[in-house]
């Protein structure tokens, strides 16, 4: 099982955001499960350094991303996972786009996120943090 996060899942432990920390943090936790491969994208991660860059300074947030990034592989965005991403009519953000594509791209079989919604033109499982725990028995 391979597994993208997108960006709320990554802030949510950064930033140690309540009440999703506990959930998102177990959910990276997996990343020494056998059997199961976390994946994000740059573009996930210039996010999620944003957000932790505004509430511990720069210095922090880049340590923590480091030490993320130790554990889970970083999906490759390319020309065209951004013309798929245009050019998909059912994609009506280009962020979300970009991170689908960029999953497909990994060959991820599930998309973490807290905004499931954002990714309805989806052709592989789209969950939420809870969802995915509660499907494997954590």
């Amino acid at each position: 099982m391979k597994l993208f996060l997108d960006a709320n899942i990554l802030v949510a432990v950064l930033n140690k955001e309540y009440p999703l920390f506990d959930t998102a943090a177990r959910v990276l936790s997996l990343s020494s499960r056998r059997g199961i491969t976390l994946c994000t994208s740059p573009i996930c991660l210039a996010i999620a350094f944003y957000f932790s860059e505004k509430k511990s300074g720069a210095k922090m947030a880049k340590s923590r991303i480091s030490l993320l990034t130790d554990h889970i592989q970083i999906a490759e965005s390319t020309g065209t996972t951004v013309q798929k991403a245009l050019n998909n009519p059912k994609v009506l953000n280009l962020e979300d786009g970009l991170e689908y594509y960029a999953a497909i791209r990994a060959r991820c079989t599930h998309i973490i996120t807290e905004d499931v919604d954002d990714f309805h033109f989806s052709e592989i499982a789209v969950m939420r943090s809870k969802e995915l725990l509660m499907s494997l028995g954590k």
